[in-house]
């Protein structure tokens, strides 16, 4: 028996329609020979799967299933692959372990925590792992961190981001004082919560891997290269970047990336495919910057591309984390 698998996607962030180029992504990399695929959006209250024959049908949330033809579908898993809220904050996750359906990314705790950045650095800077210095700023409580509190223990310059998004929306590099006021309003537009993070310099690299009961499995690093300020919207989205896989590192420094992911992943109990980005500074220090659970997965993204560059196909790596659940 063929096991279905709903790839759940849209959400209710700024990056909508960046998920639902992920799911065609997965939906054209899924072994269909092995599995029955359907790709369910879910935006707001609208909840509905998208059938073969292109038409769309209502997901029942009492169970997440569905009727096609008459007959009632149920899934056996679920594939998120929405940035932002609610598949990458715990929200959606929380929903699957109450009906007792597998999903293919990290548990509540750890998409709350992961998605949530000022909480990620803190926790992780408790397992010595190293992280720029950053502050957290509350709306409506602006006025408890002053410019020049953020100049003296931040440094300029520094970014300016919401703090709880999934996104590249809302970041600014602020260089001056003056920045300061307008890039806090800008994040918040995204945000409730505000991080200023402090600029580390380097080369910018991100890794891919997953664990399962049987292996881990690392892939090659890319790293970012753009002549923007920072990599931003345009940058991750709009071609204005340079993604060279593999790195253009040293084995001995892509070795100490691989075991600074390993660590993390361990540490935060993560499931399926997560990607962390870092900066190396000149002197090879490696600093980290975001863990993404639920990465990119369009034929362009940084996952499918370190995938090829190891020789794997994809579609043999989406199946062992569908089974893994399963073994």
């Amino acid at each position: 028996m063929k096991r279905t698998i709903a790839i759940v996607c849209g959400g209710d962030s700024s990056e909508y329609n960046v998920s639902l180029r992920s799911a065609q992504g997965l939906y054209s990399f899924f072994d269909k020979e092995r599995y029955n695929v359907y790709i369910v959006e879910i935006r707001n209250q609208d909840w509905h799967v998208n059938l073969h024959d292109g038409t769309t049908t209502p997901i029942d949330r009492n169970d997440f299933s569905f009727k096609e033809d008459g007959k009632l579908v149920m899934f056996d898993y679920a594939y998120i692959t929405i940035h932002g809220t609610p598949g990458e904050n715990g929200i959606l996750q929380g929903y699957f372990e109450l009906i007792h359906l597998p999903y293919s990314t990290s548990g509540v705790l750890v998409e709350a925590m992961t998605f949530d950045k000022f909480v990620l650095n803190q926790y992780l800077r408790s397992y010595g792992v190293s992280v720029a210095e950053s502050l957290l700023i509350r709306k409506g409580y602006e006025q408890l961190v002053s410019d020049d509190e953020i100049e003296e223990r931040i440094g300029m310059p520094c970014f300016v981001k919401p703090a709880a998004d999934g996104s590249s929306f809302g970041v600014s590099k602020v260089k001056n004082k003056d920045q300061l006021a307008p890039a806090i309003r800008k994040a918040m537009m995204e945000s409730d919560m505000v991080m200023v993070e402090s600029y580390l310099e380097g080369t910018e690299i991100t890794m891919g891997c997953y664990k399962t009961k049987q292996k881990a499995v690392f892939f090659p690093p890319t790293e970012v290269v753009t002549k923007n300020e920072f990599f931003d919207y345009d940058a991750k989205y709009n071609g204005q970047v340079e993604e060279i896989t593999p790195a253009r590192i040293s084995e001995e420094l892509t070795e100490r990336v691989r075991k600074i992911t390993s660590h993390i992943y361990d540490i935060l109990h993560c499931n399926g495919i997560i990607r962390i980005d870092y900066i190396i500074s000149k002197e090879g220090h490696i600093s980290m910057l975001e863990v993404n659970t639920t990465p990119g997965m369009t034929a362009t993204s940084f996952i499918p591309q370190q995938v090829r560059a190891a020789g794997l196909d994809i579609k043999d790596v989406l199946s062992d984390i569908v089974e893994n659940q399963f073994v």
